[in-house]
């Protein structure tokens, strides 16, 4: 398969996937540690996120400039100062979990398990939420969550940052729509900041020659692509549908991947 053709699949996987309670680093995982696309390596993996994240930028138009424009309004400037917060406690743990040396799974194991103890886990949590409205108040406490969720992601793949940080607000009492907002939001400095972080380490370690920056520039503009019909469409799902059909297909998946891995194994 040519280079370009797999690298177009992958930006494709990637923008489908990073708004979706699946995991985008499990999905982009799958096919590259199975064989069945040419592995592209952490860099790839991890900035091409930045491309999807642009789409929630274009889809959140009106909030975002809402939000420069108003700033200075006290409830604007408490919003925003737990973005910052959310993300500054992301932050520092990525730079901890970088310095652990904590990479992707070459094998698909750790990202079946993932996938699936995380498709019973919302199976559970929407059971215990059914019937319940919830607020669209973030706290200080919900913020610091959320960021605790999306390091759970960063550590096990499979686990879906997006995913994780829209139920563990919805845990603490958050509308699903706000929690969404927030997630979404908080997810356009986390994923620039780690693209960026990737790239910087890269130019760095000397190893800018071995990147193919051209391929690299088109995952991500598929990504920001084809994340931005997701993002859209997302936005109104969650106006009035559980992710309970999301837990479903990541058990399906997360039982296939464990028999897949265990028939490479003999």
């Amino acid at each position: 398969m040519p280079d370009w053709l797999a690298v177009i699949i992958l930006g494709i996987i990637e923008g489908v996937t990073e708004f979706l309670p699946i995991s985008s680093t499990g999905h982009l995982l799958i096919p590259q540690n199975l064989g069945w696309l040419p592995h592209q390596g952490d860099l790839f993996d991890v900035v091409i996120q930045s491309g999807a994240v642009l789409a929630v930028l274009a889809v959140f138009t009106k909030r975002v400039h809402h939000l420069l424009t108003t700033w200075q309004e006290s409830s604007t400037r408490d919003y925003l100062m737990k973005l910052a917060f959310s993300f500054g406690l992301t932050a520092a743990g990525g730079l901890v979990i970088k310095k652990m040396d904590i990479e992707l799974p070459e094998t698909i194991q750790p990202v079946a398990w993932a996938t699936l103890i995380g498709g019973f886990l919302i199976l559970i949590l929407e059971r215990n939420l059914k019937e319940k409205d919830g607020n669209t108040s973030i706290t200080w406490t919900i913020a610091a969550a959320i960021a605790a969720a999306q390091l759970l992601a960063a550590i096990f793949p499979g686990t879906s940052r997006s995913g994780a940080s829209i139920l563990m607000a919805m845990a603490f009492g958050v509308a699903r729509p706000a929690a969404t907002e927030f997630s979404f939001l908080l997810g356009i400095p986390t994923l620039m900041s780690a693209g960026g972080l990737k790239i910087v380490s890269a130019l760095f370690e000397g190893e800018a020659a071995k990147i193919d920056w051209a391929m690299l520039a088109l995952g991500t503009a598929v990504s920001a692509a084809s994340a931005f019909l997701v993002v859209k469409w997302l936005i109104q799902f969650v106006q009035s549908h559980t992710f309970v059909g999301f837990a479903w297909y990541r058990i399906s998946l997360g039982i296939l991947l464990l028999v897949l891995g265990a028939s490479a194994r003999h």
